[in-house]
């Protein structure tokens, strides 16, 4: 899983990221999205742009005029979904509580009510999450964690979460394992280490997030 695109090579969150994802073959990739003041759903990790200003203040028209990454335009998650859609999974990190609704939306529009599959949301706060299924019951979702709960799969269950997405440092395989025996999927993050994403793989988990697809496909031998 590409992680904000190919994102070694390319300005993360761009355009050229997910397409050079997409040339690389990343099965999947990850972004962050926020709400602009006029309701449109943009693809930035930050909930600012340099320069710019706060993107819930900006509208959706100032941020594709004056909005650069490296140089490179900062997307909608329409033209993301439009670009890459269908050439691979896309994983949407929700990153303001606005944000649900337009994204649901794009998804809708972009795979189709018998496709939602190759879309999923997924965000720290899983009170967007349990939005997200109220919603689109049937697209995918996923929990954010930086820690290791006594009750390892807890957070899942409240908003039927198929992912965990689990930073590296907090894996092992014993926590796989309780993933699976409910059901759910593992999803690591950001492994952008060979001997790391082979140990990981070795425990079953379900998705590496890396910032190096070319050395996750090495590493793992896709």
């Amino acid at each position: 899983m590409a992680h904000r695109g190919a994102s070694r090579e390319c300005p993360e969150n761009t355009l050229a990221a997910f397409r050079r994802a997409v040339a690389l073959g990343a099965d999947a990739v990850e972004l962050d999205v926020h709400r602009s003041a006029d309701g449109v759903v943009v693809v930035h990790h930050d909930a600012a742009i340099p320069g710019l200003g706060a993107i819930a203040a900006l509208t959706a028209s100032a941020i594709a005029e004056r909005g650069r990454v490296q140089g490179e335009p900062i997307p909608t998650l329409e033209e993301v979904l439009s670009a890459v859609g269908g050439k691979l999974r896309v994983y949407i990190e929700l990153k303001g509580a606005d944000t649900v609704p337009g994204a649901v939306a794009a998804v809708r529009t972009f795979a189709g009510p018998r496709d939602l599959d190759s879309c999923a949301v997924h965000c720290f706060d899983h009170r967007l999450v349990r939005q997200a299924h109220a919603m689109e019951p049937a697209l995918p979702r996923g929990v954010l964690e930086v820690s290791y709960p006594v009750d390892p799969v807890g957070a899942a269950r409240p908003v039927d979460a198929r992912d965990l997405w689990r930073h590296r440092d907090f894996i092992d395989e014993a926590f796989v394992r309780a993933a699976h025996a409910e059901g759910r999927r593992v999803v690591a993050w950001t492994v952008n280490d060979a001997d790391l994403m082979q140990r990981l793989a070795g425990w079953g988990v379900d998705a590496v997030c890396t910032d190096d697809v070319a050395l996750a496909r090495a590493a793992l031998g896709a």
